[in-house]
């Protein structure tokens, strides 16, 4: 007969692999502009099933020619509403599993404390070497850049001033490392700080929503498993939502579904 401590441990080596067994991998293409709300999320995920998520970052462009061709993606949290709709009218994606994640803020941000004033009037004054921006081909964020630059009739006034990153992260790394002197950025990466401190390093504006269109954040289910569809059910909770809008998104109460076109 089995003392009681071998049985103790023959009943955590069964637990454990039974846990093996069961635990699986999810692949989830990101919008750069969420990677690392996305990466606390997936770790909250893991901590809680014991699953396994597995993060790529680009463009949503890229992801989008990327999941058309074949990659092996489960999941695809885009920066837009289009591609995702895409997917779906193209018989790539799962019918009817689009669903608004997020909604991203656009900035105009700066290290330098006193750059950009409460109007961005340095637009105007063009007082800067460089503006980054997201390539408006590419990324939601720059094209919304493009269109707050349009509103204000700079768009063509600020051509040889623009530097194009081939994605948000791009354009926030001009401006972090000094080749650019502002850019338009996600609010999320000034704002998404791992620990209480004060919130932004510099100045910013955050134009209003009137001035460009709503950049509405959709994930649509590229591969049916049960796995993506319990990540889908932890990024509808509203536990996943207060830790998506600390991070500078707002989270609308209700899915905003885009017509495919």
């Amino acid at each position: 007969m089995l003392s009681l401590a071998s049985r103790c441990s023959l009943i955590l080596i069964l637990a454990s692999q039974a846990t093996t067994a069961w635990a699986d991998t999810l692949r989830v293409a990101v919008a750069t502009n969420f990677s690392r709300t996305a990466t606390l999320l997936a770790e909250q995920f893991e901590q809680q099933t014991g699953h396994t998520i597995r993060l790529a970052f680009g463009s949503t462009g890229k992801h989008f020619a990327q999941i058309s061709h074949g990659a092996p993606f489960d999941l695809f949290l885009a920066a837009d509403a289009e591609r995702p709709a895409l997917l779906e009218k193209n018989a790539i994606a799962v019918p009817d599993s689009r669903f608004t994640y997020a909604q991203g803020r656009l900035l105009l941000w700066s290290p330098d404390a006193g750059l950009i004033d409460a109007d961005a009037a340095v637009l105007e004054t063009g007082a800067f070497r460089k503006l980054a921006i997201a390539n408006p081909r590419l990324a939601p964020y720059g094209r919304a850049a493009r269109e707050v630059l349009q509103a204000r009739g700079l768009w063509d006034r600020l051509q040889p001033q623009l530097v194009r990153g081939e994605n948000i992260g791009q354009s926030y790394q001009y401006v972090h490392s000094g080749n650019a002197q502002l850019g338009f950025v996600a609010a999320a990466q000034v704002f998404a700080k791992p620990v209480k401190k004060p919130p932004v390093v510099g100045s910013y504006w955050e134009p209003p929503q009137s001035l460009y269109t709503p950049i509405i954040q959709q994930a649509v289910l590229i591969r049916d498993t049960p796995l993506a569809r319990a990540f889908i059910d932890f990024l509808h909770s509203e536990a996943a939502r207060e830790i998506i809008r600390r991070h500078g998104y707002h989270t609308p109460e209700v899915d905003t579904a885009v017509p495919a076109e």
